[in-house]
């Protein structure tokens, strides 16, 4: 057992070397050296990881083949977050000034970070389906929301759909 995590510890370095000479500052944000397995017990590091470690792997590999404009992209979109603060008051403002703890407010960060690349995605769709090239542009992201609220993916959505 211990074998076959040498081969994936072995892997997973020669990929963040060939990553870090890409770029090494994606070194600190997708590749960490250290393994999960050696931070644990010698006897669980085999039984309670094995997953993540193959997901690692699976995920330098796909970094590695990363070309540089894609790699760029990758390391904003890594980078970009809204700020904690502005969700924190929101969310007070919601919850009436009631405190908000920060795993809650980490958590309400990703899942808009994840709404606004859906939004992203869709007006990217309506722009190719219009031939249209560029930017994205407001009317894309109006027509998008729009899509998305009358296909009920926009949750607490006030649109009402017409029946004649």
């Amino acid at each position: 057992m211990a074998e076959s995590s040498k081969t994936a510890q072995d892997l997973l370095d020669s990929n963040v070397a060939s990553t870090s000479q890409m770029n090494p500052q994606i070194e600190n944000d997708v590749a960490p050296k250290q393994n999960v397995s050696n931070q644990l017990a010698p006897s669980s590091a085999s039984s309670v990881h094995p997953d993540s470690d193959r997901e690692r792997v699976k995920m330098q590999a796909l970094v590695a083949s990363f070309s540089e404009s894609q790699l760029n992209r990758y390391e904003m979109y890594r980078r970009a977050s809204f700020p904690k603060a502005a969700i924190r008051r929101l969310m007070q403002s919601i919850m009436s000034g009631g405190s908000v703890p920060p795993n809650v407010v980490i958590a309400m960060a990703g899942i808009a970070k994840v709404y606004v690349g859906e939004i992203c995605e869709e007006a990217l769709d309506i722009m190719e389906e219009r031939g249209e090239s560029g930017p994205i542009q407001p009317k894309h992201i109006r027509e998008a929301v729009r899509k998305m609220k009358r296909k009920s993916l926009i949750p607490n959505s006030r649109y009402k759909k017409t029946l004649f």
